[in-house]
């Protein structure tokens, strides 16, 4: 088929060349923004007095009736047109005749696909969005049934301090709602319309470029011609945000394949998002959370590749800015696969709360709360600091906790300690004194529960 471009050249392109240069096998995705770009073109156009309003009616049917049958599979998009730009404008005219022809006044590729860039991707940033918001509501909840599950918390993989299951999720609903954050901030500055910038220098025709971004949802044009047909920094703020929101949930994966191991027992996950092994009957593998650790990396791998493509390109549009597509397109599918599927995975695990109690009790974890009751009962804290460390020493060497200890053996290593001991170090106890905010104790968790609740309620209304 002959391009759309080819007045110029005087000689077929070769085909090898052809397909380098095609990008209708991937950019096929934009039918529904090319489309809907060019309604918003030609009514602009018709607006400005450009086109007729018969003229604006013909080819708006016209292209009605291509997205139409493309999603009716009446009308295949097919390698035999260069991009899905010259696929709409051929087919256009091939249906309405030479007004099709009007339908690229006061226009270039260059903008053209630069807002079908930015209309895929700000559609495809507000799914993740709800997406995100989805996993909020249902860490929320787990934080709001799991207020008095005590748990260990970590440092360096080891065990460190007594937390609540609700303290411990709590801190994942605070990365993903800086994710939420992040999108929006991100959405808040891709939504300017390049539409009018020509290919880049803008052009003579009276475009109302207000009334175009109008009638697209901008909030507004852009104000530089050659900076709107070059810029990709929203797709790389894009995939900034997604490469965080992977690395979240692949974090909360690694902790729920621990969590699911034989060693911890924390945790046991639904069937339906776990496996079996082929050949040991007794496996049961978190194959979904490895997954999603694994995936992890393709999403990184797309932010690297869009930033290196872009990191020596001249003013303004190169060639080379085709190559933000593939990966982009890539990374928004493993983003929105990874947390629907890591949501649904925690909202039907079970929490195996006995266990997780034992493993605080046996975890020396109330040694901090050993030492700040000999503190508080006058002992200096570095004097203090070694008492308990002896007395962590003795319970290994028996192999019991601190609250299995006898008064007696307490008062054997220091005569400080009394009856109230056990209540100091109960787990109960370690966790509910800490009550600043931001800490495990209860009445911090209701307070910080309650403003996650606010947060939820404003973004859903």
């Amino acid at each position: 088929m002959a391009q759309l471009w080819g007045g110029r050249f005087t000689k077929e392109t070769d085909k090898l060349v052809y397909n380098f240069n095609a990008s209708i096998s991937f950019d096929q995705k934009f039918y529904k923004q090319d489309i809907r770009g060019s309604i918003a073109h030609v009514t602009m156009l018709a607006a400005s007095g450009i086109l007729t309003d018969e003229e604006r009616d013909q080819i708006i049917d016209g292209l009605n009736g291509i997205l139409s049958d493309v999603e009716s599979g009446a009308l295949e998009i097919t390698d035999t047109y260069e991009d899905i730009h010259s696929f709409v404008e051929a087919n256009l005219i091939d249906r309405i005749g030479d007004v099709g022809k009007k339908l690229h006044t006061g226009r270039s590729r260059n903008d053209q696909v630069a807002l079908d860039m930015k209309l895929y991707t700000r559609d495809e940033l507000l799914e993740v969005r709800t997406l995100v918001v989805n996993l909020i509501k249902v860490l929320h909840q787990l934080m709001k049934d799991n207020v008095d599950t005590y748990m260990p918390g970590f440092t360096h993989l080891q065990k460190a301090q007594p937390v609540t299951f609700a303290h411990h999720v709590g801190a994942y609903v605070e990365m993903f709602k800086r994710d939420y954050s992040r999108l929006s901030d991100i959405y808040d500055r891709m939504n300017y319309c390049p539409l009018g910038a020509g290919a880049l220098a803008g052009t003579t025709y009276p475009l109302d470029r207000n009334l175009t971004a109008s009638l697209l949802d901008f909030n507004g044009p852009t104000l530089n011609s050659m900076d709107s047909v070059s810029d990709r920094d929203y797709v790389i703020e894009m995939l900034s945000a997604f490469s965080t929101i992977m690395m979240h949930l692949s974090r909360f994966s690694e902790e729920i394949i621990i969590w699911n191991s034989n060693e911890y027992q924390f945790i046991e996950l639904d069937d339906a998002y776990s496996t079996g092994s082929s050949i040991m009957p007794q496996k049961k593998n978190p194959d979904i959370a490895e997954l999603v650790r694994g995936k992890t990396g393709r999403v990184y791998a797309a932010l690297t590749s869009i930033l290196t493509t872009m990191k020596g390109i001249p003013l303004a549009y190169n060639k080379d800015m085709q190559e933000d597509k593939e990966l982009t397109f890539d990374a928004i599918d493993t983003v929105k696969g990874c947390l629907a599927l890591f949501t649904g995975m925690i909202s039907t695990m079970k929490l195996n709360k006995p266990v997780m109690e034992k493993s605080a009790m046996n975890g020396f974890t109330n040694a901090t709360d050993a030492a700040d009751y000999l503190v508080n009962h006058g002992v200096p804290f570095r004097d203090a600091h070694g008492i308990v460390g002896q007395l962590v020493l003795y319970c290994l060497d028996k192999n019991i906790s601190l609250l299995d200890m006898s008064l007696e053996e307490y008062k054997a290593i220091s005569p400080v300690f009394e009856e109230d001991i056990y209540q100091a170090i109960s787990l109960e106890e370690c966790v509910s004194k800490r009550n600043t905010i931001g800490a495990p104790g209860k009445e911090a968790i209701m307070e910080v529960i309650s403003i996650n609740e606010k947060f939820i309620n404003l973004i859903e209304e």
